[in-house]
């Protein structure tokens, strides 16, 4: 446990003087306050690993100083042997109802005290242990609950918990009767950046465009990896317009954007889709992907590198659910 620092708080100057000079002997430093008041600035300005406190004090008692050690979060922790001239059970009692730790009544013999100083201490250390044990496996859980969220390559949120924000903020939509907007992306001819340059400069190139559409976001939204090189971003109370504008700036900052990998003449451009709320025909949050997702393959359609925003009730697309064999596994279209 190492070399400890008690705080004595004891009236009586020739019982702290011989009580410190004992405690030094047996190789703690001992820190003396004369009342309650001193004690307390001791507390707040270098909390000791243990107090030896005195009940009657001329100014506040030993009780309240207990008492407010027990509501510090500095030094809640601390423990306490209350010492007393009265032995009676029920000041035992009350020092114990007060926070103290242990209850030592006057006269005590120097062997007692240091065999409970040594008790607290040792209690205390193997509470601090499991304090820290505990700290470090809530940091673990914390740590692998994030993996299981995080897309590994590009660090922004992956599909799983998309869907899941998804859920939730559909539901706020539709119950609070607030606009929702769903933006998907996806990097222009990235096939041919892997052909051409590899999987490598491929990966950072999603790495680099997960980066720009994160900043181009507010913190409210969600960005997340929705698969190969496509992204998908969840919008509160963003109405269908007010995404389309969103997705333009984000169309420019990306078009704008240099990769070190490539060739300096080199631009990736992204084709984006945009579906929002309020939208009549879409009842879930299943439908409201299925709306961005067919914008995005107009975008690509009408010549990549633009925004297409989609309502449900656009003939096209009402025309495309006509035809399952048009889109892939989960209802979504191959482009």
């Amino acid at each position: 446990m190492g070399k400890a620092t008690i705080l004595l708080i004891e009236d009586s100057a020739a019982q702290a003087r011989d009580t410190q000079r004992a405690l030094n002997d047996l190789g703690y430093d001992v820190v003396l306050a004369e009342n309650g008041l001193k004690g307390l600035k001791v507390l707040k300005s270098q909390p000791p690993d243990l107090v030896i406190l005195d009940v009657l004090l001329p100014d506040i008692n030993g009780h309240d100083v207990c008492r407010w050690m027990r509501l510090d979060e500095r030094c809640r922790g601390i423990p306490v042997i209350m010492l007393t001239a009265k032995g009676s059970v029920e000041d035992k009692v009350a020092g114990l109802e007060a926070g103290a730790d242990d209850y030592l009544p006057k006269p005590y013999h120097t062997m007692e005290l240091n065999a409970r100083i040594y008790a607290a201490l040792r209690t205390k250390s193997l509470q601090d242990e499991l304090r820290q044990k505990n700290k470090a496996l809530e940091d673990l859980l914390v740590r692998v609950e994030l993996l299981a969220i995080t897309d590994t390559l590009t660090n922004v949120y992956n599909r799983r918990r998309f869907q899941a924000i998804l859920k939730e903020e559909f539901a706020r939509s539709k119950r609070y009767a607030v606009p929702l907007s769903c933006v998907i992306l996806d990097i222009d001819r990235f096939k041919e950046i892997n052909d051409r340059l590899g999987h490598q400069v491929g990966d950072r190139v999603l790495q680099e465009t997960a980066e720009s559409v994160s900043k181009q976001v507010r913190e409210v939204d969600l960005v997340a990896r929705y698969g190969g090189d496509e992204f998908v971003a969840i919008l509160p109370q963003t109405s269908r317009e007010q995404a389309k504008v969103a997705a333009e700036r984000l169309l420019k900052a990306i078009e704008k954007q240099r990769y070190p990998d490539l060739p300096q003449e080199a631009v990736v451009t992204v084709s984006i889709g945009v579906a929002g709320l309020p939208d009549e025909g879409v009842e879930t949050e299943v439908q409201l992907v299925r709306v961005a997702d067919y914008a995005l393959l107009r975008a690509k359609h009408q010549g990549r590198n633009r925004v297409e925003a989609v309502a449900w009730r656009d003939p096209d697309f009402q025309k495309s659910l006509l035809s399952d064999t048009e889109f892939g596994e989960h209802g979504r279209r191959n482009a």
